[in-house]
């Protein structure tokens, strides 16, 4: 690996309000709740903490979710969902079974089910995402859960909801045909042919119950598995009238000590992003659609897999600290950099979850009847969450490279900008690959109608490997640059090394 020794020429590119890649879907900001660990027992749901509401919900976590933005929420999972019964987890908490989850090798109580997590996301402004088992069940259980869900009344399953205390119909329109069923490790793993058949058969029942349904398919799960792309191609085949979206998964790690190919993660991102989308095209073209299938890009982050392998699996306990990964800088510059990605290919990534929300590989953390706190990951996707919202631009950048053993030569910037057409506000999302350099940016903006730096604020630290935890909550914060001008046109930063950049530009008068 080779690190410029002095300061590297700077970074350039130009905006044009006339050149944009897409509008920002708001669902874009999504997360993931699954019956995963701690995630939701002793996560968002905690009765007798001190925080609790009458519904056992945590409201330090709820006020924490806010905080970050999250504006849907995919449910139940996951490996969780292929040997979910929604009928267990629905009416009075004293009689719901308790299960053994095989996902997860631990025991469900179904305390938390369907009508707490619809509580939850009224209190928190989430949109729900349902996903349904295509594991080791299908049709009939998918549209019986929709008709439970969705319907008025005035049948047995709706009018069931509304004896559980739900009068009004949950409204739930996203839905997701299972979870990554092409993964051997899935109960009820397919074939593709199997899957797909599945898949367009259960999208096509749930849509005589109600036709315009948002339904995902699920993608590989991930680009690395061996049927990838061929698996996204028979699956369209079978399902591509029904469905509107097709899933992604990925996770990044840094292994063998090699850092420099963990900062460039995106680009391996961005090209899995890519070749999904040529993929649904090439089924397009082939049976003449009209319509195109959207990505769903549905869980994304960084995880420590290999950590997660090597440990001992619970026997079968309740709620287990599983995968509870502690994030540095290194990590959140990365995490940034996957958004980056995301916000980069807005016009056909227009959904997407960060898996997950609290305690498991989270934003979020908390003690059981302790406190909450925020991890260095929450921050860059809090900011995005806000100030991402618009029309993403296109950026074209002249960057200096570095060398990185898995993906070659990488620029040392990774950058968008997104912007309110309404108000001519531009918000640039930026990062600093460079470990040892502050990276000079000099941004021609003759094409957009920004007027002045609003404020610079840096995701950075001296220490790596710094991170927050439970004895040192705010360890780690954004803070304010200093030196970013704009003049004539032209705006002048420096990215300090090693860090995650929100610039925000004014627009024009009024």
């Amino acid at each position: 690996m080779s690190h410029p020794s002095t300061t590297p020429a700077a970074a350039r590119f130009t905006l044009d309000s006339a050149f944009g890649i897409g509008d920002v879907h708001p669902r874009l900001y999504g997360s993931f709740v699954e019956h995963l660990g701690r995630c939701v027992y002793t996560g968002i749901y905690e009765p007798g903490h001190p925080a609790a509401d009458a519904d056992g919900l945590r409201q330090d976590v709820l006020e924490l979710i806010r905080e970050l933005g999250v504006t849907t929420v995919r449910y139940p999972g996951g490996n969780f969902v292929s040997g979910y019964r929604w009928e267990d987890s629905v009416g009075p908490r004293e009689e719901r079974p308790t299960r053994l989850d095989l996902a997860w090798r631990s025991t469900e109580t179904n305390e938390f089910g369907l009508g707490e997590f619809m509580d939850f996301c009224a209190k928190t402004g989430m949109e729900p995402m349902m996903a349904v088992n295509l594991g080791t069940r299908g049709v009939e259980d998918a549209v019986r859960l929709l008709e439970y869900s969705n319907h008025p009344g005035g049948t047995e399953l709706s009018d069931r909801r509304i004896a559980h205390g739900a009068k009004e119909p949950y409204g739930i329109k996203m839905w997701c045909l299972g979870n990554e069923m092409d993964g051997p490790w899935q109960i009820g793993h397919k074939t593709a042919e199997e899957y797909g058949r599945l898949a367009a058969e259960t999208a096509r029942a749930m849509r005589m119950v109600e036709p315009d349904l948002e339904l995902v398919a699920c993608g590989s799960s991930g680009s690395g598995i061996s049927t990838f792309a061929a698996w996204e191609a028979t699956v369209l085949e079978a399902a591509y009238d029904q469905v509107d979206h097709v899933s992604l998964h990925a996770y990044y790690e840094e292994t063998d000590g090699d850092r420099d190919s963990f900062l460039a993660s995106a680009v391996d991102m961005e090209h899995f992003i890519e070749s999904v989308v040529a993929t649904c095209d090439h089924v397009r073209a082939r049976l003449k659609a009209k319509k195109r299938i959207n990505l769903s890009f549905d869980e994304w982050n960084v995880w420590y897999m290999s950590r997660s392998e090597a440990a001992t699996p619970p026997d079968w306990d309740k709620a287990p600290r599983l995968l509870e990964d502690s994030y540095s800088v290194t990590d959140a510059v990365v995490f940034g950099s996957m958004v980056i990605a995301l916000l980069r290919h807005a016009d056909r990534v227009t959904a997407a979850s960060l898996a997950q929300l609290v305690n498991v590989i989270a934003p979020i953390m908390t003690e059981p009847g302790g406190q909450a706190w925020r991890q260095t990951t929450f921050f860059p996707f809090a900011q995005a969450a806000q100030y991402g919202r618009g029309r993403v631009l296109r950026v074209e950048a002249d960057s200096p490279m570095y060398t990185t053993a898995k993906f070659g030569e990488v620029p040392l910037l990774h950058a968008t900008a997104v912007t309110d057409d309404e108000t001519g506000e531009v918000t640039v999302f930026a990062v600093n690959r460079g470990q040892t350099s502050a990276l000079p940016l000099v941004i021609d903006l003759r094409g957009v109608e920004a007027r002045a730096v609003e404020e610079h604020l840096v995701l950075a630290d001296a220490d790596p490997e710094a991170r927050n935890t439970l004895d040192q909550p705010d360890r780690v914060t954004p803070h304010s640059a200093t030196g970013t001008t704009l003049t004539d046109g032209v705006l002048r930063a420096e990215l300090e090394p090693l860090s995650w950049n929100m610039i925000r530009l004014t627009g024009r008068q009024d």
